[in-house]
């Protein structure tokens, strides 16, 4: 097994309004020496707005904002932003996050070229409603029944954890995101391509376009993307969360996956035990226990820095040797894998 080592809190919450009732899951972004962090910050009623920090070194924070660096301005995020993510393709920086108006959780962006002045694109997911997922996916084969039993009653199905690829594949933008139980993903050569005609295709071949599913006991109920994924020689490492059933209650941890180069939808290997899990007392309680939740990542030389969420109230660190992590996931090759 490859060693891990959790490297401790990095963000709590203040007593500040915005953030007083917890801090997690992070949008990471190094630039030189410095990592841009955009965080869920919750207040009373789980209320979210996204806050910003800047760390000087992988585990230093140099500049914390007191107020929201990014709040709802539109109906359809008017209860809140969450679990943001970014990337940079082609000289812009693609900030995805869940948009919340009290009913639906949707994927959203936003858009900037200098991380400070953004413009939201709004929702990129599909709207899809539960009568027209089960009408559009019949014909889809061994479709996992779990899909319509997790979203069943909804209004527009969740379409969470929206993750960019960090630059075009085959001259696409790509995307990661899921409704449950399953990763899907996206491609296409502009976003104005993701129109209500490209989704009822992309429904009606549903099959088609899932990217991970359920493999392991670790992760058997559920799976969601995690930090953008990371460019090797050896494919795309992908760090995403795998969510069991305990006892009590779900329990999520960090999951590694590497897929290919040109084919994201091709896996070459994924580690068949936890990357890390919830261990330590921050992790096991808080106000969702038993969650490590990893949304961004920073390298330095070959130390892999993993930011997650832990148990929905902090945010901490783990850190692993890249190479090793790979030559890890190369002894666990999926059948069939390059």
């Amino acid at each position: 097994m490859i060693e891990v080592k959790k490297e401790g809190v990095v963000l709590n919450k203040t007593g500040l309004g915005f953030e007083n009732e917890s801090v997690l899951n992070p949008a990471a972004i190094r630039d030189g020496d410095s990592i841009h962090f955009f965080y869920r910050a919750v207040h009373f009623r789980n209320y979210s707005t996204i806050g910003y920090c800047r760390l000087d070194s992988p585990l230093h924070v140099a500049e914390r904002y007191d107020k929201p660096f990014l709040k709802p301005e539109f109906d359809y995020e008017s209860h809140g932003m969450e679990d943001p993510r970014v990337v940079k393709i082609d000289g812009v920086y693609y900030l995805t996050y869940v948009a919340f108006d009290g009913v639906n959780a949707l994927g959203a962006l936003a858009t900037s070229t200098d991380l400070q002045h953004f413009k939201k694109v709004g929702i990129i997911a599909p709207k899809i409603k539960y009568t027209d997922f089960d009408r559009l996916t019949k014909n889809n084969k061994e479709l996992n029944e779990k899909y319509l039993s997790y979203n069943e009653g909804a209004n527009y199905l969740a379409d969470k954890d929206l993750v960019f690829f960090p630059r075009r594949i085959n001259g696409k933008l790509t995307f990661l995101h899921r409704i449950k139980p399953d990763i899907q993903i996206t491609a296409v050569n502009k976003l104005e391509d993701l129109t209500d005609e490209f989704w009822e295709n992309y429904f009606s071949n549903f099959g088609e376009n899932i990217a991970l599913a359920p493999k392991y006991p670790h992760e058997i109920c559920y799976l969601g993307s995690g930090c953008p994924p990371i460019e090797t020689e050896h494919g795309w490492l992908l760090i995403y969360h795998g969510v069991k059933a305990t006892e009590k209650r779900y329990e999520y941890s960090c999951c590694v996956a590497l897929v290919d180069i040109d084919d994201p939808q091709k896996e070459i290997a994924r580690l068949p035990y936890p990357l890390f899990k919830p261990e330590l007392d921050y992790e096991l309680k808080g106000d969702v226990d038993d969650v490590c939740f990893p949304t961004g990542t920073a390298l330095f030389d070959d130390k892999l820095y993993i930011y997650y969420g832990a148990a929905d109230e902090l945010i901490a660190c783990a850190s692993v040797s890249l190479s090793g992590l790979l030559n890890e996931l190369l002894l666990n090759r999926a059948v069939g894998g390059a």
